[in-house]
């Protein structure tokens, strides 16, 4: 398959590289090339058999509508834009267009909700909170992945309400904390990323799900068919 990835940073750049390792073809187009979504016409995109968005909050909206406008499928790493969640689904569907997004493609992650959950379920009168750590130059704070920590949390309770403590230091990857706090004794679970290879290695494993497809999905909803 050949994939158009947008975004030149650290984690663009590794999910190309692991796209070559996987035996696929790659672009990459970096803002400078891509302002605006300008480089993002229908006979462009009509190469390519996935579009994977590892960008900046501020980008991926003019990337998403480009693409899904012209009936692409897209895989978005991106986070911080899911206020547009609602538009970019009803354009995808619309234009017969296939989009996966998640906070975080780790399957790592999704094995971390999973236990988040039965945590809450197995002990709903305890105090919950989070503490995310990432790089400093990640633009959106609480991460998207705390955010997914926090609903999975809250959904299991009407009356939790869960704090976010977001820190920004260094080249950390991803850190993410949940507590869970009584009187008499404190729970943690924890996953630290030691580098951006398994959200890559994720990344990859979606758009080869995703090609061909159409319709609307969270990683989340699909990991458990990946192998």
């Amino acid at each position: 398959m050949l994939f158009l990835v947008l975004g030149r940073g650290k984690t663009g750049s590794l999910v190309a590289e692991v796209a070559h390792e996987h035996g696929h073809g790659v672009r990459v187009l970096g803002e400078e090339e891509n302002r605006n979504a300008s480089a993002l016409t229908a006979p462009f995109l009509a190469g390519f058999d996935v579009v994977i968005d590892f960008t900046t909050p501020e980008a991926v909206i003019h990337n998403l509508r480009a693409c899904l406008a012209n009936g692409a499928r897209v895989v978005v790493g991106t986070t911080g834009w899911y206020e547009r969640l609602d538009d970019m689904r009803s354009l995808a569907e619309r234009k017969h267009a296939g989009l996966l997004y998640g906070t975080n493609f780790s399957v790592g992650v999704q094995a971390l909700l999973r236990l988040t959950r039965e945590l809450a379920l197995a002990l709903p009168h305890y105090q919950y909170s989070i503490t995310e750590t990432h790089h400093a130059d990640k633009r959106d704070a609480p991460s998207g992945t705390a955010l997914s920590i926090k609903r999975v949390l809250e959904a299991t309770s009407p009356s939790l309400d869960v704090e976010i403590t977001s820190k920004r230091e260094g080249d950390a990857s991803g850190i993410h904390v949940i507590e869970a706090r009584s009187p008499n004794d404190r729970i943690e679970l924890k996953h630290e990323a030691f580098s951006r290879r398994g959200f890559a290695d994720g990344a990859i494993q979606a758009a080869e799900w995703i090609a061909g497809k159409t319709g609307v999905w969270e990683f989340s909803d699909i990991a458990a068919e990946l192998g």
